[in-house]
């Protein structure tokens, strides 16, 4: 596989650097629905101890201002991957179940194809849910459900698993791929590996309650066990990093998007009261540990120093008990049930910010995002840089010095210069465009934040209000430097910043399509 020995670019904020003649291995570990407040190296108070990403940010950079560009995963996952907002897609709000067709195009330009092409191998180990093309038992392709269904997850009886699936993770770059198609409370029940299930799923799998939710029926594999997914993910990315220090001339790419600590909760046994913020926490302290078993692969392998390690989250929280003294919305502000399942143990897993997972406010999509890149990001440090996860894409192009077309990351910037400290004259990303689950935009800008909606737009209540029947703004806008928790709407103040941040996320809206 070609190497390339020196790696040069010139970095769009007007400074030039190289690179040592190695190109990086790269590890993204992706969890799901993991507060910013849920880390220890974030929260002097949290109740759940992460010493492995304490760790990650002791030896790196912590950022406070990272955005996932959706509130909830498949959203997220795509813009990950692609640089790309989701909504530009079919998939307007909501995210997909485990038997959906492919969101990305196998004609796209996404981060392991472009590390492909840039001599790396690349491997996805973990939850999918970006969709892939099955084949039900009639030979026919099994069809995308509609978005605005109001029915539970399919459990895919009528799935002809002996058909290898197209358009999944190695028919976008990925040279291999163990994991699962969707979250832990969707079929198929199974491992897959590359194109197919790793032992064909046979077993029809009742609807089964575990803590905090019902997990829908649907097909089982033999060998699976929602308990056994973490430990399983662990050891596959463990064997990666050990097969690829064998072969220390090629750069690896290592893709770890988790299923944790989303729902179901299931710690394992040897998790079980590890934190101070019940099951959950457990869930959470588990997820840390995947990190560790990543960093002792690293150090144990010689490959520590030549890899930069990304953890980071798809979104923000669901488990918060943090309730404003006030709210522009509501006089009596509340979360959904299961959100509040930490008021008992007095954990903030969103901290200060308001709201929850699948939320415009800033506790659905301010997210941790943790750097490891020994000798080129300074240790023990702290970005303030407004960043999105839509990033990695424009950011792989400029590490490896590959010139993306002029189609490719359309929604991503170049976070290089931030990762190695450097301080231009302008931030490297102007804006940023949030989502909510239900399709509730924001768009921020230095300190302001708009929102053309009144709620949520997700879980926390209410998820809207009608201006013409409750009286009040039309929309929100919030200073975040002078408040942070969103609880003092300018709008009606701000007449000028509500119109240019209005124009602005239309122009964004109409472009990159």
């Amino acid at each position: 596989m070609t190497r390339f020995a020196t790696v040069a670019f010139v970095l769009t904020l007007g400074f030039s650097t190289a690179l040592a003649a190695d190109l990086p291995n790269i590890i993204y570990v992706l969890t799901d629905d993991l507060g910013i407040g849920d880390l220890s190296c974030y929260n002097a108070e949290s109740k759940i101890q992460t010493p492995f990403v304490d760790r990650l940010a002791g030896e790196g950079m912590r950022f406070t201002d990272a955005h996932t560009p959706s509130a909830v995963c498949t959203p997220t996952r795509y813009g990950i991957l692609t640089g790309r907002y989701c909504w530009r897609t079919r998939l307007k709000y909501r995210v997909l179940d485990g038997f959906d067709p492919p969101l990305i195009t196998e004609d796209q330009v996404t981060v392991p194809s472009l590390l492909q092409d840039a001599g790396y191998d690349t491997h996805c180990v973990g939850k999918w849910h970006l969709g892939m093309q099955w084949t039900d038992k009639e030979g026919n392709p099994v069809p995308a459900v509609p978005i605005d269904r109001k029915t539970p997850p399919r459990p895919g009886k009528d799935v002809d698993y002996t058909i290898p699936v197209t358009g999944g993770p190695v028919a976008v770059g990925f040279d291999t791929w163990f994991g699962i198609s969707a979250s832990l409370n969707m079929s198929p029940f199974c491992y897959i590996v590359n194109d197919r299930p790793y032992r064909l799923p046979i077993l029809h799998h009742e609807r089964v309650r575990t803590e905090f939710i019902t997990v829908d029926e649907g097909v089982r594999s033999p060998d699976f066990s929602i308990y056994g997914v973490m430990p399983r993910f662990a050891g596959e990315a463990v064997r990666i990093i050990e097969e690829q220090a064998k072969n220390p001339d090629e750069p690896f790419f290592l893709y770890a998007p988790l299923s944790s600590p989303h729902l179901p909760v299931v710690p394992n046994e040897e998790y079980r009261n590890a934190s101070e913020a019940g099951l959950y926490g457990d869930f959470v302290v588990e997820t840390d540990a995947f990190l560790g078993a990543v960093l002792e692969a690293l150090d144990r392998t010689g490959t520590a120093e030549n890899t930069i390690v990304v953890f980071t989250s798809d979104n923000g929280g669901l488990y918060h008990c943090w309730e404003p003294k006030e709210a522009d919305d509501v006089a009596n502000y509340k979360l959904r049930g299961r959100g509040m399942a930490m008021k008992e143990f007095g954990h903030q897993g969103n901290m200060h910010l308001r709201g929850t997972k699948a939320d415009i406010w800033e506790g659905g999509h301010r997210v941790p995002f943790v750097v490891r890149w020994p000798g080129k990001t300074p240790a023990g440090t702290v970005s303030n840089e407004l960043i999105e996860l839509t990033d990695l894409l424009n950011t792989c192009a400029a590490i490896t010095g590959t010139e993306l077309p002029k189609s490719a990351g359309p929604d991503g910037r170049n976070i290089l210069p931030a990762l190695l400290a450097k301080k231009p004259e302008e931030p490297v990303r102007k804006f940023a465009v949030h989502h909510s689950l239900w399709g509730v935009f924001a768009i921020r800008k230095g300190p302001w934040k708009m929102i053309p909606h009144r709620g949520s737009g997700g879980f926390t209540f209410p998820k809207e209000l009608d201006p013409a029947k409750v009286g009040g703004p039309e929309g929100q806008l919030y200073h975040l430097e002078d408040d942070p928790s969103e609880t003092k709407n300018l709008w009606n103040e701000e007449p000028e910043v509500v119109e240019e941040l209005r124009e602005m996320l239309q122009t964004v809206q109409d472009a990159g399509h």
